[in-house]
């Protein structure tokens, strides 16, 4: 883990390791796995600001992280996948106008 991306995670709030009495950032086992819950929920798709609101109902289990669903997490995520689905359909829609005008020439 980049010393980038953690600095990155505390500005965003999603990590508040101790400081020593030099200042220096200590982190605990806790922030270990809850770096692994923000890593993997990034991966999935999920911006900073989502992962804020949802963190805590982040689990790990014996195949990784995984998110225990509240109604306005499935809501949330209800949302990002129909955004997803309306993507999909304007790059189909473009691919295919761009298949009928290489075609017509």
């Amino acid at each position: 883990m980049s010393t980038r991306a953690l600095r990155h995670y505390e500005d965003r709030g999603l990590l508040l390791p101790d400081r020593t009495s030099g200042g220096y950032r200590d982190y605990s086992e806790e922030d270990v796995t809850l770096v692994a819950h923000i890593k993997a929920m990034i991966a999935a798709g999920l911006g900073t600001a989502t992962i804020r609101r949802y963190l805590d109902c982040a689990r790990l289990g014996d195949h990784g992280t995984s998110l225990e669903m509240c109604p306005d997490l499935r809501a949330e995520l209800n949302s990002i996948a129909e955004c997803l689905a309306a993507k999909k359909s304007e790059l189909r829609e473009t691919e295919r106008r761009l298949n009928e005008l290489a075609s017509t020439s």
